[in-house]
């Protein structure tokens, strides 16, 4: 096996640089890991921090194989040994390059969709994400298991060459198609809202951002989609598949669900013009079908609502006849106060409008209050009390907090200055009044 007698100073040599090397990945474990650590906490984004901790043990493991490399090669072998060995080696170090090559790349993606698709405003990236992280090993597992085959002799020139001359082109046409997803979903986002606030006039800063993200979950999307199916024909066209009849077929079905699908051509007409014509934004309350709740999602198929028990609805745009939008632009103050009869109603009304001014001036509802609340007018004799009736301008979603404060101060004041507020009763009399009792006389 060795092509001389192995005398101790080699051993001693060969045994020295493998200890070199473990301590060199101690230290690097140790000492250089924490101060890498140290150095990504203090930066702004979380991608050296994953980049370090994908990293470190595969670059621990790489700095032990190395080491034992320059060991082993030191000892005076054969050749043929000699060449098994380093054979085997260089196929471990290809091993140890595929799974760097793929801890980086996922710690990419990772970033990607911790920082980055939060703030495209569509779930498309976020499907793609996934996607590249379960096809990354698979490449890369691929093309090493290749370099790996081709180190023992094994004949891969006809699948090297196939990947040489198609595969990457593939590989470049989903890079591209993935950095057009990301550009339009960063840039395009962006774009939006910014032609959306040029156009928004003096509206509120909230009603244009549920605007912008209104039509970006709907652009975007269709956007993205489209990236999606050209990349998709581009590479079945580099695998030698014929598109023509793909494309026939999807013409023909397409026609097929025309006909049998007319409601899903209604939902999609509709839910144009829903965008379109801002009738209402993700983020709004509002009535549609007879159902009321906080729109969480739309598309161009349907809007999903919310209410206030959590239930989550689902509406095809094409059942939306009346869109009733509680929370566009501004919202309104409308309720109603009770005083009993013998209440003076100047007094009450005097009462009324200073406690909704005092509010509307506090720091703390000033900026949900657009016009401060006061009585508007006696609504009604009712059969237990009159009924003052209280209007005043809110922030979109913000009038219920108001009523809801404005009832509880009210209450207060009225209780303070001896102003009855009534509760509902009935007098009950069992035939004639009894005539009044004569002096003297017990009653």
């Amino acid at each position: 096996m060795f092509t001389e007698t192995l005398t101790l100073p080699q051993l001693l040599i060969s045994l020295g640089i493998t200890a070199a090397g473990v301590l060199v990945a101690v230290l690097f474990y140790y000492v250089i890991r924490g101060v890498l650590h140290r150095f990504a906490g203090r930066t702004g984004t979380e991608l050296d921090n994953m980049l370090v901790k994908s990293l470190e043990w595969p670059a621990f493991a790489g700095i032990v194989l190395a080491g034992a490399y320059f060991a082993i090669v030191t000892l005076p072998l054969e050749a043929e040994p000699d060449f098994q060995v380093r054979r085997a080696f260089h196929a471990g170090f290809v091993v140890l390059g595929a799974v760097v090559l793929w801890a980086f790349l996922d710690a990419l993606f990772r970033w990607f969709k911790l920082e980055v698709t939060p703030h495209t405003r569509t779930a498309l990236d976020d499907w793609i994400v996934i996607l590249l992280r379960v096809l990354t090993p698979i490449v890369v597992g691929l093309f090493a298991a290749l370099a790996c085959l081709a180190l023992f002799g094994v004949n891969t020139a006809t699948v090297t060459s196939w990947l040489v001359q198609h595969g990457t082109r593939i590989i470049l046409i989903v890079a591209l198609a993935f950095g057009g997803i990301l550009v339009l979903g960063v840039a395009g986002s962006r774009a939006i809202e910014a032609v959306v606030a040029r156009g928004a006039g003096d509206q509120p800063e909230e009603e244009v951002h549920k605007r912008a993200d209104t039509l970006s979950r709907v652009l975007i999307t269709a956007g993205q989609v489209f990236i999606i199916f050209v990349a998709v024909f581009i590479v079945l066209s580099e695998l030698n598949v014929d598109i023509a009849p793909v494309l026939a077929g999807a013409g023909v079905v397409g026609i097929a669900i025309g006909f049998g699908a007319q409601s899903l051509v209604k939902d999609l007409v509709a839910g144009f013009f829903v965008v379109m014509e801002n009738q209402y934004r993700v983020g709004d309350v509002v009535t549609i079908a007879g159902v009321s709740g906080l729109v969480e999602e739309i598309n161009l198929r349907r809007t999903v609502l919310r209410d206030l028990d959590g239930t989550v609805h689902v509406v095809p745009n094409g059942e939306v006849r009346v869109a009733s939008n509680l929370s566009k632009q501004w919202a309104r103050v409308n309720l109603n106060i009770s005083v009993s009869y013998g209440t003076d109603l100047d007094h009450a009304i005097a009462v009324i409008n200073r406690v909704c001014a005092q509010m509307a001036a506090e720091p703390e509802w000033a900026p949900r209050i657009i016009k401060a609340p006061q009585v508007l007018r006696v609504d009604k004799l009712g059969d237990s009390g009159i009924d003052l009736k209280i209007l005043g301008d809110t922030r979109p979603l913000a009038q219920w907090d108001v009523m809801g404060e404005i009832r509880k101060r009210v209450k207060k004041a009225c209780d303070d200055e001896g102003i009855e507020i009534p509760y509902p009763h009935t007098k009950v009399y069992f035939g004639n009044a009894p005539p009044p009792a004569a002096p003297g006389q017990a009653k």
